[in-house]
């Protein structure tokens, strides 16, 4: 894959419904052979975006290119992507295999023809042996893989999907995703996908645009997006983090000199924008090591527990009265604080960043 070569280019896109702007001067490159993930809380924009790219929605200002042609003239049946959708609309009455030729037939495709591709990408997604079933006679996650079979036979250039995992329960979900990674892997085609689940768009994604109230907030590879979150935004909705107020004394180069609550100093990378004054720290649970009292850069007194299995999270108070959340790992040896211990907290070299609030 040619890391550089761009499948979709999004220019300044607006899309207003009357008084409403949905979407407000979007921009992004979407390279071809990657899995694209749009993500952000309902009403962000992201659908909206997606159904511009799929020509359901006219934009109001600014320009999507396809490998460099403009597809607003377009109508949806005449642009080189398909979309699968929530809700699968497979047709009941007919085969797997009716269902994932239909479409090709209805595009002037042979019998013949049509059959043989509806194969290969049942082949592809592993259906072969369910082609004479009907839609009924399968599980969620078959049914998916079947809209995903359908929407891959006539050969688009990019394919859009719109939540398809949301009405699978949680294994499922969990299984699917490694096969619609590998699915595009083999396929070779971009793939944009939307969806509201953080773990879902870190685990399946090349790259991730998170969005907000119309607006592109970050666009990074999941690391870049949870190590390097660049605002409060970002940072508190991807994954869990503590999100402590500071002052600042001084940001240069990238790096930033840090007064922590309780009065210990601390440089820490910075995202652009940072400046001095008042500004917020970014510290995930995760990378923050319980140490006895008067070690490390925090104190902090442990103010309740939860057992997760794998590991241990500890809800702490710091002397400034602001909540702290840390994660142990939990092991043979290590024992789970009482209620009312004072901890030191030692936060791993390079983990702590300062957010452009």
């Amino acid at each position: 894959m040619n890391q550089h070569s761009i499948a979709v280019d999004v220019d300044k896109v607006v899309k207003r419904y009357g008084s409403v702007t949905a979407l407000h001067g979007v921009s992004m490159d979407i390279r071809e052979g990657e899995f694209f993930t749009l993500l952000g809380p309902s009403g962000c924009g992201k659908t909206t975006l997606l159904r511009c790219i799929a020509g359901f929605e006219d934009v109001s200002e600014g320009s999507i290119r396809l490998h460099g042609e403009d597809i607003a003239p377009l109508p949806p049946h005449k642009r080189p992507v398909n979309t699968v959708f929530q809700q699968y609309a497979l047709f009941p009455h007919m085969t797997v295999l009716e269902n994932v030729a239909f479409g090709l037939l209805r595009r002037g495709w042979s019998a013949m023809d049509a059959n043989g591709r509806a194969r290969e990408v049942l082949a592809l997604v592993q259906l072969s042996d369910f082609a004479r079933r009907s839609p009924g006679q399968l599980s969620g996650g078959q049914q998916q893989r079947v809209a995903l079979a359908r929407a891959l036979a006539p050969g688009p250039q990019v394919l859009l999907l719109d939540e398809p995992l949301s009405a699978l329960d949680l294994k499922l979900r969990q299984a699917v995703r490694v096969e619609l990674k590998q699915i595009q892997r083999e396929t070779g085609i971009a793939f944009v996908f939307v969806t509201h689940d953080q773990e879902e768009a870190l685990t399946m994604s090349d790259r991730i645009a998170v969005m907000s109230a119309g607006h592109v907030q970050q666009i990074g590879t999941p690391r870049e997006i949870y190590e390097a979150p660049v605002n409060r935004f970002v940072a508190d909705f991807i994954g869990e983090t503590n999100l402590l107020e500071v002052e600042v004394g001084s940001v240069s180069d990238g790096m930033a000199d840090i007064a922590l609550p309780g009065g210990a100093r601390l440089t820490c990378p910075a995202a652009d924008g940072a400046q001095r004054g008042t500004g917020h720290l970014s510290i995930r649970p995760e990378r923050i090591t319980p140490a006895p009292a008067g070690a490390g850069s925090l104190q902090a007194t442990v103010e309740d527990h939860v057992y997760l299995g794998t590991d241990i999270q500890l809800h702490m108070r710091l002397s400034d009265g602001e909540a702290m959340v840390v994660r142990m790992q939990n092991a043979a040896a290590a024992g789970i604080p009482e209620r009312g211990t004072v901890l030191g907290l030692e936060v791993e070299a390079g983990a702590a960043r300062l957010l452009a609030d």
